[in-house]
């Protein structure tokens, strides 16, 4: 086997994945390809919305109540009824359209993040030690890739994950680096020490948990008998009643001139000015809910999905509770495993990232975690306790 320095490359490519939107292309074969996927209603049917027809933009949420349970689960969770919304958008990044109409049926969503508390629980509950914690084992490398034979020199292989770097000034910003100027991977950066060895989490315990990787987020779903929401679940809540608005509360960034989420404000990556109150993450409730009552739909960190990514799949999703492709496929890193994320975060930039729009979508690699990066999770009605 051939030994290269593999590990600092994926782990800051799956840095700059997850607060790069994906550029445009100009290829008129770019949406003709058919993804295979999966779904949960056997139908073939693909509703595609002419978004200068108005009338069919429709959205159509359920009156329905939410089920009378006991179950101990969705005591903290948000009903959210089942309705038809137009998923995506126009006139914007590749991988956000076509903008077509989903139908979910009603599920529950935590009100928050999943803060540090709550899986400060579960560690203690399980003993789970995050991948962060654990030096790179490179299980995100799809199987049969070229990059199957690799592996890692062993004074790379340290645990750690990916932070962003304080720069001074645009001189810090090396050309040839681009963005690797600002994002390095981090020995003894994990969930307990979100900026590295000598940070902690004792004064933000009710900050969202970051530094967790998809296999992370998925072993505490198990543990607390919940799971991720899907793409589309994640857009419909986050949406919030909201036919068609940029945010969860509209099109305003800024109604009446006050911050409705956490995001960077000041010259990027430069300096973070906190106009909205926080220059890292803030404290779940920290800013409105929207009209679903769930908090920091946008902003503050990047949600994981359960979705593998594929940038063509809104062209073949089903109509009904589509469940994202079968497997994952980025063209721009098609040896690693992606899994979409949602939100954006505190680094996100109307200069660099525009993530925290609700239609805006991102990949992450499977196993790995950043600073800037959580989850929350749904409950379903299949799910109740019989």
């Amino acid at each position: 086997m051939r030994k290269v320095v593999f590990a600092a490359l994926t782990f800051l490519v799956a840095a700059i994945v997850l607060v790069v939107v994906i550029s445009t292309t100009a290829d008129p074969q770019w949406r003709r390809k058919v993804i295979p996927h999966q779904q949960s209603f056997q139908t073939k049917t693909t509703t595609t919305l002419d978004p200068k027809n108005s009338a069919t933009q429709a959205l159509v949420i359920s009156a329905q109540p939410a089920p009378k349970t006991d179950d101990p689960r969705v005591a903290s969770m948000q009903w959210i009824p089942s309705g038809q919304f137009e998923m995506g958008t126009s006139n914007t990044v590749p991988d956000e359209f076509p903008a077509h109409v989903v139908a979910l049926e009603g599920f529950w969503m935590d009100i928050t993040e999943v803060t540090n508390r709550q899986y400060q629980d579960f560690v203690e509950a399980t003993g789970y030690v995050t991948t962060a914690e654990r030096p790179p084992e490179l299980r995100s490398i799809q199987p049969k890739s070229k990059l199957a034979n690799a592996q890692i020199l062993p004074e790379m292989n340290k645990p750690g994950s990916i932070c962003s770097l304080q720069l001074s000034s645009r001189d810090d910003i090396d050309p040839q680096k681009g963005a690797y100027s600002w994002w390095q991977y981090v020995p003894g950066a994990n969930w307990k020490h979100p900026e590295g060895a000598g940070s902690a989490i004792v004064d933000r315990m009710a900050h969202p948990v970051v530094h967790v990787s998809w296999l992370d987020v998925k072993a505490y779903c198990d543990w607390a008998g919940k799971k991720l929401p899907t793409e589309a679940q994640w857009e419909f809540a986050a949406r919030g009643r909201r036919r068609g608005a940029a945010y969860p509360w509209g099109d305003e960034l800024q109604p009446d001139g006050k911050w409705r989420q956490n995001i960077w404000q000041g010259e990027f990556p430069i300096r973070d000015t906190g106009e909205d109150g926080f220059t890292r993450t803030a404290p779940v409730k920290s800013f409105p809910a929207n009209d679903f009552g769930l908090y920091e739909m946008t902003g503050n960190v990047w949600e994981w999905c359960a979705d593998y990514y594929q940038p063509e799949y809104y062209a073949t999703s089903p109509l009904k509770n589509p469940l994202g492709p079968a497997f994952s496929h980025d063209p721009q890193e098609p040896d690693i495993i992606k899994r979409v994320q949602r939100g954006g975060s505190f680094m996100c930039s109307d200069q660099y990232c525009v993530g925290y729009r609700v239609s805006a979508r991102m990949k992450g690699e499977e196993d790995t975690g950043a600073f800037h990066t959580g989850f929350r999770c749904v409950v379903t009605r299949d799910m109740l306790q019989k």
